[in-house]
C-alpha cells in the first residue's frame, strides 16, 4: 500500500470517528474524546522519556482522566463546583510521589508531569463546557459549535498547506518549522474565513461575526499550536510524536492546533456569553 493511500485511509477514518462521536450523542463524545485524551497524554509522556525525563505517567494520566470526568459531570450539572478542590491533594501528590522515586531530575519530572495536564488534559476538559450545558434539572448537548471549530481548524490547515505549497516563498519560522510560509499563513486565514461564512448558514447558534472571530482565533492559535509542538519535537530530536495514525504520525501531530485553539475559543465564548 502506497504512503499516500495509507495516509488518506487513516485520515478519513480518523475524521469519521471524531465527527461521528460528536454527532451521535454525549455518551459517544465522552468515550471517544476521553480515549483520545488518554492516548495523547501517554504519547506526550513517552516523548518525555526520549528526552531523558521520567514523568509520573500513570499518575499524570489518572489526573487527566479525573479532570475530564469532573468537567463532564460538572458541565452536566451532576456535581458542584466545590468538588474541584479535590484536585488540590492530587496535585500535591505529584510532588510527594517524586520524593520516593529516587530520580536524578526530580524537578524536570514534576514539571513535565504537570505540563501534560496543562498542555493536553485541560483543553480536552474544556471541550465538555463547549458541548454540554446542564443543571440539576436538565442537561442539554449541543455539538454544532464544536463541529464548527473543528471544521475551521481543519480548513486552516488545508488552506495553509495548499497556499504554502503553491506560493510559499517567505519563511515564517525557519528555526522551528522550515516549511511554514507567510503565504501559507495568509492562505489559511482566507480559507478559514470563507468556511466560517459557509458554516454560519448551518450552525446558526452563532452569527457570522462570531464565527469569523472564532475562525481568526483558529488561524492564529492553530499556527502557534503547530509551532509549539514542532518546538517540542525538535528539542527531543523526533519527527513525529507517535505512530497512532499511519502516514500522519501521532495524535499530538493531529491535535497540536486544536490544543491551543480550544482554551482561547472557550474564553471568547464565555466572555461573549455564547455558552
Amino acid at each position: 500500500m502506497s504512503e499516500f493511500l495509507k495516509r488518506t485511509i487513516s485520515g478519513v477514518l480518523f475524521v469519521v470517528t471524531v465527527v461521528g462521536a460528536i454527532l451521535i450523542s454525549h455518551i459517544t463524545f465522552f468515550i471517544v474524546f476521553l480515549g483520545l485524551m488518554i492516548a495523547s497524554l501517554y504519547e506526550f509522556y513517552i516523548l518525555g522519556l526520549k528526552a531523558k525525563i521520567r514523568p509520573q505517567a500513570l499518575l499524570g494520566i489518572f489526573l487527566g482522566v479525573a479532570l475530564f470526568v469532573w468537567s463532564y459531570l460538572y458541565s452536566s450539572g451532576e456535581i458542584e463546583r466545590i468538588t474541584l478542590f479535590g484536585f488540590i491533594p492530587l496535585i500535591v501528590g505529584v510532588f510527594i510521589v517524586e520524593l520516593y522515586r529516587a530520580q536524578h531530575k526530580p524537578i524536570h519530572n514534576i514539571a513535565y508531569t504537570l505540563l501534560g495536564l496543562i498542555y493536553i488534559a485541560l483543553p480536552f476538559a474544556l471541550l465538555n463546557f463547549i458541548v454540554i450545558n446542564g443543571s440539576s434539572f436538565k442537561m442539554t448537548y449541543e455539538p454544532k459549535i464544536l463541529l464548527g471549530i473543528l471544521f475551521l481548524v481543519w480548513s486552516n490547515d488545508t488552506g495553509a498547506y495548499l497556499f504554502g505549497v503553491s506560493m510559499g516563498k517567505h519563511k515564517m519560522f525557519p528555526r522551528i518549522s522550515p516549511k511554514k510560509s507567510w503565504e501559507g499563513f495568509v492562505g489559511g486565514i482566507v480559507v478559514t474565513a470563507l468556511v466560517a461564512w459557509f458554516i454560519s448558514g448551518f450552525f446558526t447558534e452563532i452569527n457570522y461575526k462570531h464565527w469569523l472571530v472564532i475562525g481568526l482565533i483558529c488561524s492564529l492559535m492553530g499556527v502557534f499550536g503547530d509551532l509549539v509542538e514542532s518546538m517540542f519535537k525538535r528539542s527531543i530530536g523526533v519527527k513525529d510524536s507517535g505512530k497512532f495514525l499511519p502516514g500522519h504520525g501521532g495524535l499530538l501531530d493531529r491535535f497540536d492546533a486544536l490544543i491551543m485553539v480550544i482554551p482561547v475559543v472557550y474564553a471568547y465564548l464565555e466572555v461573549m456569553m455564547i455558552i
